[in-house]
């Protein structure tokens, strides 16, 4: 096990839990991709611990169904040219006519994605007409309206974004939004009463925003060694920059692990030890990186674990440890 998730139990869960009461009956858990480092498959389990029974929750596309526990309905974020072989396994995202002809001949319910400023997907309002006939016309439930708005930007701008949407929309179907505080999903809801909004929430539900400082990342050293300037190591032979350790660590592009993105070369690695960046040798390899530490700096031993700050939603971690 050389990639590690350190969670502080208790400060995480009473996170998670918080922040659920925050937004209240109008979240829906967002569950996709790696399971925001946990795994989808056990951030399921917890989420079921931790937020009680759950109606729905959102899934990223729709090979991450297998994951979702039978007793709740998934709703797919990603539209899908390809619909699950069995009718009614999930909530169908659909933004175009595409997304429609794939649907014929399914029986199931769909969410209809409204056109925002990110310009991802979503039909515009003079789209949306012809598109709600296509659905009746297949007999597809429609469970709801869903606006993706961008983290750009304040609530105020993303509240504007909904009012233009709103006069174009049945008041008898949920509109499902994003990124927003839970006070101002909140004064939404009570504006606009008896409309009812849902809110996706994944990242700040799992990890906070900003993080939540109960989440760490560390990598085990695998093996150690001298090196002297201008050496050559690597896949590369890259020459040494400097006297002092070669530190070969337990993490690697397998695992999600790359280069940092700076314009920095120093500040290109995304391995710590003793609050000291260690420089890259090479970028990383499938299951190992390569750093050298200075002569001059404590240099982790063998067996030693350093901190890697690398996005949990890109990283695919070995083990996960509960303190």
């Amino acid at each position: 096990m050389t990639v590690r998730l350190t969670v502080q139990k208790a400060a995480w869960r009473q996170h998670v839990t918080t922040t659920a009461l925050t937004y209240g009956s109008a979240l829906v858990p967002v569950i996709k991709g790696n399971g925001y480092g946990f795994g989808r498959a056990p951030l399921h389990a917890l989420a079921a611990e931790l937020l009680g029974p759950i109606e729905r929750v959102c899934v990223g596309n729709i090979h991450e169904l297998g994951d979702v526990p039978s007793d709740v309905k998934p709703v797919v974020l990603t539209p899908t040219l390809t619909p699950p072989a069995v009718d009614g396994a999930a909530v169908l995202t659909v933004d175009c006519p595409e997304h429609i002809d794939v649907l014929r001949g399914h029986r199931g319910e769909v969410m209809v994605k409204l056109a925002s400023s990110m310009r991802r997907f979503g039909a515009t309002i003079d789209q949306l007409p012809a598109l709600m006939r296509t659905v009746e016309h297949l007999d597809l439930g429609l469970v709801g309206f869903a606006l993706h708005l961008p983290l750009a930007g304040t609530d105020a701008a993303r509240v504007a974004e909904i009012e233009t949407w709103l006069p174009q929309l049945p008041h008898d179907v949920p509109l499902w939004i994003s990124h927003l505080e839970p006070a101002t999903v909140r004064a939404l809801q009570a504006k606009y009463e008896p409309r009812t909004f849902k809110v996706r929430v994944g990242t700040a539900l799992w990890h906070g925003i900003p993080k939540v400082d109960a989440l760490q990342l560390h990598a085990e050293v695998l093996s150690t060694q001298p090196v002297g300037i201008g050496e050559i190591a690597g896949y590369h032979h890259t020459r040494s920059p400097f006297d002092g350790t070669l530190v070969v660590i337990g993490a690697g592009a397998a695992h999600g692990v790359a280069p940092n993105d700076s314009p920095s070369k120093q500040a290109l690695s995304p391995f710590h030890f003793a609050n000291t960046r260690m420089a890259l040798l090479e970028p990383p390899h499938m299951h190992t990186s390569m750093v050298v530490v200075q002569a001059d700096a404590l240099a982790p031993k063998v067996g030693e674990w350093v901190d890697v700050q690398r996005p949990l939603i890109t990283t695919q971690v070995d083990d996960i440890e509960w303190i």
